[in-house]
């Protein structure tokens, strides 16, 4: 493997968890968002990964199948509203009840550690990868 597809490799998992810490900070967001303009709470999001085989002549010569990682689409979940009795509310059913968005907090905070601790891995990845690339230049001198 080149520097430039450990570089892509890196990169690539970097935006990945880019999008992740944005959808999951939306659903924080939205915990309480009763209403949305599609009409009913706000329904939770969750991000899909899939991997990329990268297409370069180098890989092919040495019949590597090297990987990248990109999003391949962010989806509802599909899970109930929880249902809370609230009769005073202005979104609340003719029982009094009224649904809140299908978010846990708890889920939703291991969520944003586990991408900030992988968007943290692939930052070192990339620090190490520029290091060995330096130590490769040095070897000329």
């Amino acid at each position: 493997m080149d520097f430039f597809t450990a570089f892509n490799i890196s990169a690539s998992g970097l935006s990945a968890q880019r999008v992740r810490l944005n959808t999951i900070s939306s659903n924080l967001a939205n915990i309480n968002t009763t209403k949305t303009p599609e009409g009913g709470p706000y329904r939770r999001k969750d991000v899909v990964f899939t991997a990329v085989e990268e297409k370069n002549s180098f890989n092919k010569i040495l019949k590597e199948k090297v990987n990248a990682v990109k999003v391949d689409k962010i989806i509802e979940d599909q899970r109930p509203f929880k249902f809370v009795y609230d009769p005073y509310h202005p979104d609340a059913n003719k029982d009094g009840y009224v649904s809140y968005p299908n978010i846990d907090m708890v889920e939703e905070m291991v969520n944003m550690l586990s991408a900030s601790r992988l968007y943290e891995a692939n930052i070192n990845a990339v620090k190490t990868t520029t290091k060995m690339a330096q130590k490769a230049l040095m070897i000329g001198k």
